[in-house]
């Protein structure tokens, strides 16, 4: 089943350069901007969020996912706030999404969700994909975050 989102704003850090599924090294990146986005208190930097959810953003693919893409982690503000110097801004479009919730210990069950993603016959569109971290995700031995997966209309 799939469900329609319209466009939003975001702002927070983008990771320089494109990451790949290959060799752990988006793992490595992406665990990276995470530390940084973390360390920074970049949460706290970012004025008029909507709300505490922290968006973690796929996009920018090279084809799919076994090739280079650009990783996001961020907040969603309104869209007429001004972003502050030193964060970034992106804009995720109206689209179709598959949902998929990943529910269990993190990190772990963020990646068996994407290996489940990656091994179904949804008709990815390679747009927007991001993961939605809310106060569910704060218990990491007992997590649920949301998955969503752009599609082809």
């Amino acid at each position: 089943m799939t469900e329609k989102k319209s466009d939003f704003k975001l702002v927070g850090l983008t990771l320089n350069g494109k990451t790949i599924n290959q060799n752990n090294q988006s793992t490595v990146d992406c665990g990276n901007l995470w530390q940084n986005f973390e360390t920074g208190k970049i949460f706290d930097l970012i004025p008029e969020k909507l709300s505490n959810e922290i968006y973690a953003v796929y996009f920018n693919y090279e084809k799919d996912e076994t090739t280079p893409f650009s990783y996001f982690i961020g907040c969603k503000v309104d869209m007429n706030s001004k972003t502050p110097k030193g964060l970034e801004e992106i804009m995720i479009p109206n689209q179709e999404y598959c949902r998929f919730k990943a529910k269990g210990v993190m990190t772990g069950c963020i990646t068996d969700t994407w290996k489940k993603i990656w091994n179904s016959d949804i008709k990815r569109k390679f747009g927007f994909d991001f993961e939605v971290y809310d106060e569910r995700s704060q218990d990491w031995s007992n997590a649920e975050v949301d998955i969503y997966i752009s599609t082809i209309d």
